[in-house]
C-alpha cells in the first residue's frame, strides 16, 4: 500500500517478547511487521523499520513523527527501543512520542471519558504492574502490586472500579476485562495513542518507564583499597 493523507508515524514496540513495528497513515496502518522473540531485538529492530517503510512506500523523510513503547516491560528492550527513537528523532528533525503499556491496554479496553479504570500489565513474580487512569489520561503513578493488594483494592472501593488488564489465572477482582498484551493489535493502537499525542501537541521526549529500580545493583560495601 502506499502512504495515504494525514499524519505518518513510525510505530515500534521493544519491551516485551517481541519486535514489533507499523506505519501509520491516512487513520490506519498501512504496514506492519512483527516478531516474537526474548534476545536480539537490537539486531532485528533497525531492519524491521525499514522494512515496514518499504512496504508501506515510504521514506524515512516522509514521517511526521516516530511513537515508541516505553513500558513498563523488559529493561534491555525499553532501552533498545527508547535509544532507537531519541536517535531517529534527532537525526530526522521529527518529534518521538512515548506511549505506556498502560496507555495501550487503555486504548485497547476502550476507557473513555471520566471513567475511572485500572490499566494492569504483567510484572515479576507473579506481581502486577498498575495505573489509575481515564480516558483523558493518567491519574497517577504507577505502582507495582500484588494479586492480592489489588483484590484489596477492589474490596475498598464502594463502587467495584473497573481493572483493564490480561486476566489473572485464578482469583480476578470482579469487574476486570481480560485484555491481552503484545497481540497482533498491540503496536497498532500503540500507534493510535501515538497519533493522538501529536494531534494534542502532548508530548515530551521517550524515557524508559521502569516502576522498579532493576534487580541487579551496585554493591554497598565500599570498593578496595589499592595501595602502593
Amino acid at each position: 500500500m502506499k502512504v495515504g493523507a494525514g499524519p505518518r508515524i513510525l510505530a515500534f514496540d521493544t519491551s516485551g517478547p517481541l519486535c514489533a513495528a507499523v506505519l501509520w497513515s491516512g487513520g490506519g496502518v498501512i504496514a506492519e511487521e512483527r516478531e516474537a522473540m526474548t534476545r536480539g531485538q537490537a539486531e532485528r529492530l533497525f531492519p524491521m523499520l525499514e522494512a515496514v517503510l518499504e512496504a508501506g512506500g515510504a521514506d524515512w523523510a516522509d514521517l511526521d513523527a516516530v511513537g515508541v513503547g516505553i513500558g513498563p516491560g523488559n529493561f534491555t528492550g525499553l532501552r533498545i527501543a527508547v535509544a532507537a527513537a531519541r536517535g531517529l528523532a534527532l537525526s530526522l528533525g521529527r518529534p518521538a512520542i512515548g506511549v505506556s503499556a498502560f496507555e495501550v491496554i487503555r486504548e485497547l479496553g476502550g476507557a473513555t471519558g471520566a471513567e475511572t479504570t485500572w490499566a494492569v500489565y504483567p510484572g515479576p513474580r507473579d506481581g502486577y504492574y498498575a495505573q489509575l487512569v481515564t480516558g483523558d489520561g493518567p491519574r497517577g503513578d504507577a505502582q507495582l502490586l500484588t494479586p492480592a493488594q489489588l483484590a484489596g483494592i477492589a474490596e475498598e472501593r464502594t463502587a467495584a472500579p473497573r481493572f483493564l488488564g490480561p486476566a489473572p489465572d485464578a482469583g480476578a477482582p470482579s469487574g476486570w476485562v481480560d485484555v491481552p498484551v503484545h497481540g497482533a493489535d498491540w503496536v497498532p493502537a500503540l500507534a493510535r495513542c501515538a497519533v493522538g499525542h501529536l494531534a494534542a501537541g502532548h508530548f515530551v521526549a521517550p524515557t524508559p518507564l521502569y516502576v522498579r529500580p532493576p534487580d541487579a545493583a551496585p554493591p554497598k560495601e565500599a570498593p578496595p583499597v589499592i595501595l602502593e
